[in-house]
Formats: structure tokens, C-alpha cells, sequence
């Protein structure tokens, strides 16, 4: 059968076997008028008085009044330019308030992610932006220069956020809303944490203690203390007004959700539960997922693994297809290569028990090779399969599981999908297998009904 394949920039189909059981979200349909509803919903937004209404009495305050407008990075399809984008509106409501270009900043934040360049900042922000003048930077989680000391939240975390967005007279968050494997969901209070924050500000925030909880996974907030101690830093660095957005498939606009920081994401929220959580018969015996707009590389991708647990059975197969399109790195950071490292040679129970350790010192992106770790809890390590069309094989060695690199030149997709099911079923000695297909990849949450 042909299926469509998200992440081929090809956009070629995918060839998978006539039994692939296919599952996927079903989300609510794109909006008719984009331009419309955001309108809409900065004029009458969520238990929040209108986002002009706001801007003006910051001016009332403050003649020169400041602005910070909060971006994702170039890992969220959050809709920054063209038709339908969220941006410009925002700031021409600002412009038009009074505000003046050279006090508006939008503010990219990348959390512990590297710094965009100028031509991926030029390649998701509309070209109308730089026209007026306005300010676009990256955040810089090791840069102590530009952050300001805020405190302490109740669980001990420092909470040290970006300069420009505290001093900021207006301070507004802008994101996507999507399920998220340890903070239940995205956008709202995570443009602030771990967006703006210090890399030490990640110690306890994505410690493995966090991370472990039972609470800190997908489609969760209540009770989760990710998604707790993230709100607990935006408090604490304040925010006037956000504006999140929920997308389809195509990455167009079903929904905009802008207003007070907290209702207005809960809203969002509620939204995206009802849909994302996919019901499934049974557990497979093979799993096909993708990386998603999200996947850009091996970090990035443990996203896709983590999601695909409540379709695999124990001891199944996974098989993870993606588009590693970070020029930079298409695997992480030496502190994710190291740590990954531990998973792959010990396995996962040996790398939760030295996480844990009071003996361990924590290490930046320790918290994304984590999350690796429920994967090979349920299957062994060899039992998963990844390919991206930039991996050779040279870029095993480190990595859990197997590059399909090593088993085969193709850098077609289907090719490729086509030889892994091949070996599997010679590994199970050619026994009928149970496949499913999982459309959306990290996006949706199976679970057996």
C-alpha cells in the first residue's frame, strides 16, 4: 500500500505491506480564515483583556515602552510567516498602539538548543519583520552576560531568564500546542522554560528525578512536575499575553488560543487531549514511525521513539524513518553523544541506575537520552531501526539500535522500510508479524483500547 510520507521532501509515498495497519490522529479541520480568527482572538482572547488594550496602558506607563515577542526555534512548524501567519499581526498591533520598531524584539527561544543561523531565522520569519526594522535574536542558555537572576522556584531550581525579556515593559509568548513526551504538552509556559532560561537552570528541571516521574509524560498536566516547575519559571518571569495555535497535519492553523498564560494554553490543551491519544486494538509486532517536522536529528527523534511504546509489543520491533535536516549536527551535542553512549553499551536499566547515582554529575542533554531509555525497556536494543537519508554508516557507533546505513546503500525511503521488514522476518524466521503504521509520529499517543 501507499501512504504518505511527511517527512520525504520528495514528497514521495511511502511502500509498506498490504497488512500495515494504518493509525493515525483525527484532527479537527483547518480553519476556514486563519487571518480571521487570529484577529479574533488578540481582540477577545482568553480571560485577558485584548492584547491593544494592554499595549496601550504599558505606553500609558511608559512612553518608550519595550517590547519582547517570544519565538519558537526551527524545531516547531509554529506559523511565523506567510498567509495565516501569527506574527505580524502581533506586531503590527504593537506599531500601531505606538510602539516604536527599535523597542519591539522578537526573541527566538532556543532553550539548550544551538543558536539559529541568519538564513534558518530568514527561512521561518516573514521577510515584512526585518522590513520594519524590528530586532530578531537568538537566546543563548550559556551566555551568563545576557541573563537576569530571578530567584529560586519552590523545588530549588535557579531560575535565571534572558535579560531582554525581563526588562521588557510587554512581555508576550507565542507557540505551538502539541502533545510533549515529559511536559504533557507544548507551547504557553514552556516559552519561558526551559526557552529563556540558564543551562544550569536545567539541572533540576530536566534532573533525572523530573524526568522519571510517572507524571511527566504526554497528554499530562495534572500532577506532572515538568509542566509544574516550567509554569512555576514563567510566573516568575512574568507574562502579559500568549498567543499558541494547534495544526493539522499540513501544518495549517485548526485553532488560535491567545490570552492569559495559563487559560489559554489549558484550552489549547484540552484540545489537543481529545484527539491526540490514539486508540489501538493491539500491540504490533512491528512499528513503522517517522521523526516529524520535529526530527531534524537523533536528538530530536527520541520524540517519535517515545511516543511508538504503546503500539510495540514486548520484545517487538520499531522502525524510525526520518529527515535529519540540522546543517550543524545531525546527531546532538557532545553531552547527548555521551550519555547516549552509556544507554547503547549498557543498556537502559544500567543508564537509570548511574542517572540516579548521587555520585553523577548532571550533563546537559542527559535528559533527552532518558527518555531513550522506556524504548529498550520494552525492546532490545537491537531490535530498533532508524534511517535518515544524511546517516552513513560511520555514524553507528554510540547510537542504540541498528543504522539501517550498515544493512543497505538505498537512501530511498521505501527501499529502505522494505529491506528492514526483510530482516526482521528473517531474524522471526519468516513468521506472519503484526505492523502498524504510525501516520502522525511523535504527534499522536497510541495506547491499546
Amino acid at each position: 500500500m501507499h501512504v504518505h510520507n511527511p517527512i520525504d521532501p520528495t514528497n514521495k509515498d511511502l511502500l509498506l505491506p498490504e497488512s500495515t495497519v494504518i493509525y493515525g490522529m483525527s484532527a479537527p479541520p483547518a480553519l476556514s480564515d486563519p487571518e480571521a480568527a487570529i484577529q479574533k482572538a488578540l481582540s477577545a482572547p482568553i480571560q485577558s483583556k485584548p492584547l491593544s488594550v494592554i499595549a496601550k496602558e504599558k505606553l500609558g506607563a511608559n512612553k518608550d515602552a519595550s517590547a519582547v515577542i517570544v519565538i519558537s526555534d526551527n524545531t516547531r512548524p509554529v506559523p511565523y510567516k506567510g498567509k495565516g501567519n501569527i506574527l505580524v499581526p502581533i506586531l503590527t498591533t504593537l506599531l500601531e498602539t505606538g510602539y516604536k520598531s527599535q523597542h519591539i524584539t522578537v526573541l527566538i527561544a532556543t532553550g539548550t538548543h544551538r543558536p539559529m543561523t541568519g538564513e534558518e531565522i530568514e527561512r521561518i520569519i516573514d521577510p515584512w519583520v526585518f522590513a520594519q526594522g524590528i530586532a530578531v535574536v537568538n537566546h543563548d542558555c550559556k551566555d551568563e552576560t545576557i541573563l537576569t537572576y530571578l530567584g529560586k522556584t519552590e523545588r530549588g531550581s535557579e531560575v535565571k531568564i534572558n535579560s531582554s525579556y525581563v526588562n521588557a515593559d510587554l512581555k508576550i509568548l507565542t507557540g505551538l500546542v502539541e502533545s510533549h513526551f515529559m511536559a504533557g504538552v507544548s507551547g504557553g509556559r514552556k516559552s519561558v522554560c526551559p526557552g529563556l532560561i540558564s543551562e544550569h537552570g536545567t539541572f533540576l528541571f530536566h534532573g533525572a528525578n523530573l524526568m522519571g516521574h510517572p507524571d511527566s509524560r504526554d497528554l499530562n498536566l495534572k500532577g506532572n512536575p515538568v509542566h509544574e516547575e516550567s509554569l512555576a519559571f514563567a510566573k516568575m518571569a512574568g507574562v502579559d499575553f500568549i498567543v499558541n495555535v494547534t495544526l493539522d497535519h499540513k501544518f495549517a492553523i485548526t485553532g488560535v488560543y491567545a490570552g492569559d498564560l495559563e487559560a489559554a494554553h489549558l484550552a489549547a490543551f484540552e484540545m489537543v487531549k481529545g484527539y491526540a491519544k490514539v486508540p489501538i486494538t493491539e500491540e504490533a509486532d512491528i512499528v513503522i514511525t517517522h521523526g516529524g517536522f520535529v526530527g531534524i536529528n537523533h536528538y530530536q527523534s527520541a520524540k517519535a521513539a517515545f511516543a511508538s511504546i504503546g503500539a510495540l509489543k514486548k520484545d517487538g520491533y520499531l522502525i524510525s524513518i526520518a529527515n535529519f535536516t540540522d546543517k550543524k549536527d545531525i546527531i546532538g551535542s557532545i553531552t547527548y553523544k555521551t550519555v547516549l553512549a552509556i544507554l547503547s553499551l549498557c543498556g537502559a536499566e544500567a543508564l537509570i541506575k548511574v542517572l540516579h547515582s548521587k555520585d553523577w554529575p548532571f550533563i546537559p542533554d542527559q535528559w533527552q537520552v532518558q527518555k531513550w531509555a522506556p524504548v529498550f525497556e520494552k525492546i532490545p536494543l537491537d531490535h530498533y531501526y532508524y534511517f535518515a537519508p544524511q546517516l552513513s554508516k560511520a555514524d553507528g557507533p554510540g547510537l542504540p539500535g541498528i543504522n539501517a546505513a550498515t544493512l543497505t546503500d538505498s537512501k530511498d525511503y521505501s527501499e529502505v522500510v522494505q529491506t528492514l521488514l526483510q530482516v526482521i522476518s528473517k531474524r522471526e524466521s519468516g513468521r506472519k508479524l503484526k505492523i502498524i503504521w504510525l501516520s502522525d509520529g511523535p504527534y499522536s499517543i497510541p495506547y491499546v483500547k
